[in-house]
């Protein structure tokens, strides 16, 4: 008995998807919760699981648009082990296996001692004829121009020709993934429907290094994960939220909206496109816990295994760019929010402290909002109070 297997329902704001790749063959054997293909859609990618034991034939191409309750494969459903007609047939046994025939070996000449030694003397002594120099008329009327020195005595260059008949490679072509076509018009449209504005700042992370350093090995050996830089912004951001709660407001038809929660998105970089799961409840979270969250996050992105419901929502992002190099840039916000945090590279840098020079560990903020709804001097207080948790982490952690 053939069983269907149809594209699943994913969420009420998603209607159908594009079938990423089988990875299952046609004929292969499949049991009940074994994952039969991948489904991009314009938020997730998810996987298609079967549902009883059989043979497995699928009915769509990689690449088909499908929508959702289509049929997109079938398994022809049989408890048993199977009849082995599609198991891979075994390779002969090794005696039975033709070995390759005999070469006949011939025994290589040996020098004389000294032959090759006498023969590469006899070789330096003999002259080496100079290579005819290429005619030279100078254009000057007889007279050597500057620019022609050079180029008198320097042997021309020649070009190579291009092999006969050969064309050039045509462009190749992708379709855009909806993921990629979704992250594309929300960019666009965070453009085009918002008044964004960038400020900046940057931050000594003398004090936050100096703690990661003297007690980093002490925090994963007790909680299980490294005490990375993003629980310190986290904690930044949230502390800078109950400062200024203006920069966590969010527009809907002619109010404002002041979220109850801080549940902060952190931007992560997939093969697939820049995805932002939320970190619920933010400030209710140990710094372990923030860790091990962005961590799991991390892990579970790059598996495509995220689901909608932590990718909805959030008060506020922070995105790093600094993990691959960036020395300054300017994030682009995430609708409906109001507003979102770049980080950058940290870079030892010369800077006036107490009225001496001194190498201090920097990086530059940056912070784009929606100006809409917030205002240039709650953006700057904004960034100044994340700048001032940063620098002197130990006043908000002890209550001061």
């Amino acid at each position: 008995m053939a069983v269907e297997v149809k594209m699943p329902f994913l969420g009420e704001s998603i209607q159908g998807g594009v079938l990423g790749k089988w990875l299952k063959s046609k004929g292969d054997r499949v049991e009940p919760g074994d994952a039969l293909g991948e489904i991009e859609t314009e938020k997730i990618t998810s996987e298609i699981y079967a549902e009883v034991a059989g043979s497995f034939t699928p009915l769509v191409e990689p690449g088909t648009k499908v929508e959702i309750g289509q049929v997109v494969a079938q398994i022809e459903e049989s408890p048993g082990p199977g009849d082995g007609e599609n198991r891979p047939s075994r390779p002969p046994a090794a005696s039975a296996q033709r070995l390759p025939p005999m070469v006949e070996a011939r025994p290589v000449p040996v020098e004389a001692p000294g032959a090759a030694e006498a023969r590469r003397e006899a070789s330096a002594a003999l002259p080496v004829a100079p290579e005819p120099a290429p005619p030279f008329r100078p254009s000057g009327g007889g007279r050597v121009l500057r620019e022609e020195e050079w180029q008198g005595f320097a042997p021309a260059q020649k070009e190579s020709p291009e092999e006969p008949g050969a064309s050039p490679k045509p462009p190749h072509r992708k379709p855009m993934s909806p993921i990629r076509l979704k992250i594309a018009e929300r960019l666009l449209s965070a453009h085009r429907n918002t008044a964004h504005l960038t400020t900046f700042n940057e931050a000594d992370l003398t004090a936050v290094k100096d703690l990661r350093e003297r007690f980093g090995e002490r925090f994963e050996k007790r909680h299980g994960v490294r005490l990375g830089f993003m629980a310190f912004f986290v904690r930044a951001v949230v502390e800078a939220l109950r400062q200024v709660p203006q920069v966590g407001a969010q527009i809907d038809g002619t109010d404002l909206v002041y979220p109850g929660r801080y549940d902060i998105g952190i931007a992560v970089s997939t093969d697939r496109g820049l995805i932002v799961p939320v970190l619920r409840d933010a400030e209710e979270k140990s710094f372990a816990e923030i860790e091990r969250s962005i961590r799991e996050f991390a892990e579970r992105a790059k598996s495509g295994k995220l689901t909608l419901p932590e990718l909805d929502g959030g008060l506020f992002t922070i995105t790093n760019g600094g993990v691959f190099g960036s020395l300054l840039s300017t994030p682009i916000l995430n609708p409906p929010q109001s507003a979102i945090l770049g980080m950058h590279a940290i870079q030892d840098r010369p800077v006036a402290v107490r009225g001496s020079v001194e190498i201090r560990p920097m990086m530059y903020l940056a912070l784009t909002y929606d100006h809409r709804v917030i205002d240039g001097r709650e953006a700057v207080t904004f960034l100044t109070q994340v700048k001032s948790f940063l620098e002197h982490p130990g006043i908000v952690l002890l209550d001061l």
